[in-house]
C-alpha cells in the first residue's frame, strides 16, 4: 500500500478546522474557510462572470490540492450551468474525515452530501459541476493530463511547508496546460511562486489577501 492510499494524519482545531500533521498547516483559513475560498479562488478567477458569459461553452477549472473539497463545494454553489472540475490530490481524506470537516459549512450541507456520495469514484457530480479527482503526486500525475484549463485553483499547503507543489517545473506545466486567456488564483504571494508563474507565461498580479493577509496572487495566461 502506498502512502497515497493512507488517509492524512489530522488534528482538529478551533471548532473543527482540520490541520495536517505532515505539513503543520490548516486545510482552510481559521478566519473562515468558505469566505476565503470565495475571495481567493472564485473572485480571484472572476468565475461568477465567466460562468455567466460562457454560454454553450463549459469552463474547465483545475485544482492542485483537493483537501476537504471546499473549493469544489463553493464552485458548485456558484455555478448555475455546467462546469468541469479536475483536482489533483496526493493525500486524500477518507469519508469520515470529509464528513467531520464539512460540519464547519452547514450552508453547504446538501452539496457536501452529494460530494461524499460520489467520493471514492474517480468521477462524480456536485450540483452543476462534473468533478474528477486524480490521486497521486501532481509532479507525476499532472503531466499525464492532456486537457487545457480555463482557470486554476492553486491551493496546496503553504509553499514554505509543501514546496513540492510550488516548484518551477510543476508551475511551468500549469502554464502549458492553460488556454490563452485562462487564469489562476492562489492565496500565496511568495516571490518565487510569482516568478515561476511569470516564467510559465502568466501575467501575474498581487491583490489584497483574505482576512488581513496582505496579498494574494492572480494572473492571466498570455
Amino acid at each position: 500500500m502506498s502512502e497515497h492510499d493512507q488517509p492524512p494524519d489530522l488534528e482538529w482545531r478551533d471548532g473543527g478546522v482540520p490541520v495536517s500533521r505532515r505539513f503543520d498547516d490548516p486545510y482552510f483559513s481559521l478566519a473562515g474557510g468558505l469566505d476565503e475560498t470565495r475571495h481567493v479562488f472564485l473572485s480571484g478567477n472572476d468565475l461568477q462572470a465567466r460562468i455567466a458569459e460562457a454560454g454553450a461553452d463549459v469552463l474547465h477549472v483545475v485544482e492542485l490540492g483537493f483537501g476537504t473539497g471546499l473549493n469544489l463545494l463553493a464552485l458548485a454553489e456558484l455555478a448555475d450551468r455546467p462546469v468541469r472540475f479536475k483536482s489533483f490530490e496526493a493525500y486524500p481524506m477518507d469519508a469520515s474525515q470529509l464528513a467531520q470537516a464539512h460540519t464547519a459549512f452547514p450552508d453547504l450541507a446538501e452539496l457536501s452530501a452529494q460530494l461524499r456520495l460520489g467520493y471514492g469514484s474517480r468521477r462524480f457530480r456536485v450540483g452543476q459541476v462534473q468533478a474528477e479527482l486524480i490521486v497521486g503526486d501532481a509532479r507525476q500525475t499532472l503531466p499525464l493530463w492532456n486537457g487545457m484549463a480555463d482557470a486554476w485553483f492553486l491551493d496546496g499547503f503553504s509553499p514554505a511547508r509543501n514546496p513540492e507543489l510550488w516548484g518551477a517545473e510543476l508551475l511551468a506545466q500549469v502554464g502549458a496546460l492553460t488556454r490563452q486567456g485562462g487564469t489562476f488564483a492562489t492565496y500565496s504571494a511568495a516571490g518565487h511562486v510569482r516568478r515561476a508563474l511569470e516564467a510559465a507565461g502568466f501575467e501575474v498580479h498581487r491583490s489584497p489577501g483574505f482576512a488581513g493577509k496582505r496579498h494574494m496572487s492572480r494572473g492571466i495566461r498570455r
